[in-house]
């Protein structure tokens, strides 16, 4: 089975950030991704989806800190229904991406790549924010920061995080196809 979300949007606001009791960041993004698409008629047509984005720890503390309402950004993470009960005793639901990693892109009202080092932000390497036992699932073992070159905490405005292509690690090749 596979719960695997992948957007890439513009934030609606800025980020929404709380703490739990024992310290954890928990941070919140309201996510507009667009599709344009011609209607039956022909005429050019958009429409926008809004998603709600949780992002803990560590990860969290970096959006919160660098992103902003209007900003660029590449959220990848799985998709959670959470339920609670409200004051009036009523079940209540939300659907939302929970957040494994987020990488800040250019254009926004945000502007620049990121800080540091050309925008991308990794929550893989962090325990407690992903399925993997805390295993970071590239080779970026430094702590959440790409170890490619940027600097100086200045936007990498010709940051392109598709030029380089997917990393697919390990992939088992399966040929027999069942269909």
């Amino acid at each position: 089975m596979l719960n695997k979300a992948i957007l890439i949007g513009n934030l609606g606001a800025d980020p929404e950030t709380r703490y739990t009791q024992d310290g954890t960041c928990v941070c919140n993004l309201r996510l507009a991704t667009t599709e344009k698409f011609k209607s039956r008629t022909g005429e050019q047509q958009e429409r926008t989806e809004w998603h709600r984005v949780v992002i803990w720890g560590k990860l969290g503390e970096i959006a919160a800190k660098y992103l902003t309402k209007g900003a660029r950004v590449y959220i990848e993470g799985k998709i959670e229904t959470r339920k609670w009960t409200n004051k009036e005793g009523q079940d209540q639901y939300t659907t939302e991406i929970r957040a494994s990693e987020m990488k800040m892109l250019g254009g926004g009202a945000g502007g620049g790549g990121g800080a540091a080092s050309g925008g991308g932000f990794s929550g893989g390497g962090y325990s407690g924010n992903n399925d993997f036992g805390g295993q970071s699932r590239g080779g970026n073992q430094g702590g959440g920061f790409p170890t490619h070159g940027g600097g100086g905490g200045a936007p990498s405005r010709g940051y392109d995080p598709f030029a380089s292509g997917p990393d697919f690690g390990d992939v088992p090749i399966d040929d027999d196809i069942p269909f």
